[in-house]
């Protein structure tokens, strides 16, 4: 037993939850069990609590810049965890990565140039890149007896034939699981590096990563990689921060680094939101036990979502993650039809997921699940999908 209780349920209704008081405005109803946005049901360890507390207790909330003392809490998490040490020049904070993309699109392509992406993958690349009247250009992840795999020469193909200016990265991969290897993270680089692609890596989700695999942040592939290089970091994922809007933009090379900083300046953006910066600070100070302790949870979801699916309903194929929270589930055995399974999750489960059309058209037969949630609220969505399932089935 742990010292934090990751099983107790905290009501979040009437906090103006994008995940449980939206329902009507988002799905036209009020009765589902909300499993859809990549957003945790956890509370922060009081250490982290008692720190926000105190900086709202001063009752003054003006202009704010990180200081030495934010820097040097950033540097150490990402020594300690990751592996490598990052120069307080090198950032920049913004109020989310989605964010960063955006400016990163605007300062290194123009209208109409290609940017790469690889889908299924988060649907915000997507309306991000059309959005900015860019090219979507595809690089299709190989999904073949139950895991994804990079189609390399598919990816340098799609480089040359469409002139692409930049690669956004997910790493590791929302929604398919994959914590991408070394060499694997080279080969898209070289192929990059050779065709003068400048590649945003989102390694957002990088503190999930599962038993059996190690995340390899781009940063360390060495410098030749890192002319044309941005890396997106945040720690709204890993404590669950993101209405508190802080990210950290990491961009080694001093050029690169100034042709984002305009393009942030152009959009108006200037200081950070005071108690984000607070927060982020806070928990890479004091909520490195939480976090093992949170993985370790998320494991035991992750081991009962998996055998309840081999036991009870086992035409749903997990694919089997490597990190994030979030679970890949493909219903290609039951239905060819996505709109007949939007109904069976939706009108007989009862349940709000993420459909897969919504990261690619390819992937219309999958569904994404957060099992960042009370062991409980994942054991009643389980059965929920059982009894729908078994009540189609007839």
């Amino acid at each position: 037993m742990g010292e934090y209780n990751f099983d107790r349920i905290v009501d979040r209704k009437n906090t103006s939850s994008l995940k449980y008081d939206f329902g009507r405005e988002r799905m036209g109803r009020e009765d589902l069990l909300p499993l859809w946005v990549a957003d945790m049901d956890f509370q922060l360890p009081d250490e982290v609590i008692k720190d926000i507390t105190k900086r709202a207790e001063h009752g003054i909330f003006g202009y704010t810049d990180p200081g030495a003392s934010y820097f040097e809490a950033l540097r150490g998490w990402y020594r300690r965890r990751h592996g490598f040490e990052i120069e307080d020049s090198w950032n920049t904070v913004v109020p989310g990565i989605v964010y960063a993309i955006a400016a990163a699109i605007r300062a290194f392509t123009g209208e109409g140039d290609g940017v790469l992406i690889q889908q299924p993958v988060y649907y915000p690349f997507m309306e991000t890149i059309k959005l900015n009247k860019r090219k979507i250009v595809n690089n299709q992840l190989v999904y073949r007896d139950g895991k994804y795999s990079i189609d390399f020469e598919d990816f340098e193909r799609k480089i040359t034939e469409n002139d692409v200016k930049m690669f956004i990265l997910c790493s590791p991969h929302n929604p398919v699981g994959r914590v991408w290897t070394r060499d694997e993270l080279k080969r898209l680089g070289d192929i990059c590096l050779a065709h003068d692609v400048f590649i945003f890596a989102d390694e957002i989700h990088s503190d999930f990563v599962y038993s059996g695999h190690s995340h390899t942040s781009f940063i360390t592939l060495g410098d030749e990689y890192t002319k044309r290089f941005i890396l997106g970091t945040s720690p709204s994922k890993t404590f669950n921060l993101a209405g508190l809007q802080v990210a950290n933009i990491i961009i080694p090379d001093k050029e690169t680094r100034d042709a984002f900083r305009r393009e942030n300046d152009a959009a108006g953006y200037s200081q950070a939101n005071t108690l984000g910066l607070v927060a982020t600070e806070s928990v890479y100070r004091k909520a490195e036990k939480w976090l093992d302790e949170l993985l370790v949870y998320l494991e035991g979801n992750l081991s009962y979502v998996r055998d309840f699916l081999k036991e009870n309903l086992p035409k749903v194929h997990l694919v089997e993650p490597e990190g994030t929270y979030l679970v890949w589930l493909d219903f290609s055995e039951y239905t060819a039809d996505y709109k007949d399974l939007e109904k069976l999750i939706v009108d007989e489960a009862k349940l709000w997921l993420d459909p897969g059309i919504i990261f690619g058209r390819e992937t219309a037969l999958f569904e994404r699940i957060n099992i960042a949630a009370p062991r409980s609220v994942i054991v009643k969505a389980m059965e929920q999908l059982f009894d729908a399932v078994k009540k189609q089935e007839g």
